[in-house]
């Protein structure tokens, strides 16, 4: 039986270069492509892929948020992160989230492959560059204590919302997008800056490209 993958990323020739490669592999199989993470989750809810592709900076919802939900629904999924991201702490926040694997983009088809069945069989795949930034002791600190993030004190869906308003939807945008109320959205917005401590559009804007949830970088 083939290994299912879900390629969520939002450049179409990321996802046509990693199918490229993954079709060329026999025992592996592309049922499904999405660029933004609301709609990586609810693919992922349909199919449960064995493997999900997932990038971290994408429209709608963020791929660390879209990997902690998808795992909540299918816990046998297994995520790999492929980003452009290098700093420890969103290598950290990913694996946090639940990704078995981190690569940066650039790697080479082959190690993305690599990576896939490694995550497949069970086993946590980092390359050597993502290896090398978070050692050991960070691998540790993450399996032994929660690792700081600043979206912490938000719920899944004021973190939805977050990403929303900062992208410049309206609340009625939003309530279409999350099928909420205009007045829950609302809510949600009031809460989140309340939790955040920012009280205006700006702050919110600056807090998620400094913390890479928005592709607005």
């Amino acid at each position: 039986m083939k290994t299912t993958i879900l390629l969520a990323d939002d450049h179409p020739v990321v996802r046509d270069g990693l199918r490229l490669a993954i079709d060329a592999q026999i025992d592996l199989e592309v049922i499904g492509e999405v660029d933004n993470g609301l709609d990586a989750v609810q693919q992922a809810v349909i199919d449960c892929p064995n493997v999900v592709v997932m990038d971290i900076t994408m429209p709608k919802l963020n791929g660390i948020e879209a990997t902690r939900q998808i795992l909540e629904v299918c816990p046998e999924t297994r995520v790999i992160v492929l980003s452009m991201h290098a700093s420890t702490k969103h290598i950290l926040w990913s694996l946090q989230a639940g990704a078995m694997g981190y690569l940066l983009k650039g790697s080479a088809s082959s190690e993305v492959i690599t990576a896939i069945r490694s995550v497949s069989a069970g086993r946590r795949y980092l390359s050597h560059k993502v290896a090398e930034q978070i050692g050991q002791d960070q691998l540790h600190h993450l399996e032994t204590k929660e690792v700081d993030n600043p979206l912490a004190p938000l719920s899944p869906r004021e973190r939805e919302v977050l990403q929303l308003v900062v992208e410049g939807k309206s609340s009625a945008e939003i309530a279409k997008l999350l099928y909420l109320s205009v007045k829950t959205v609302e809510t949600y917005r009031y809460r989140l800056m309340q939790k955040l401590n920012i009280n205006d559009l700006p702050g919110l804007v600056k807090f998620a490209i400094q913390n890479g949830l928005t592709p607005l970088e």
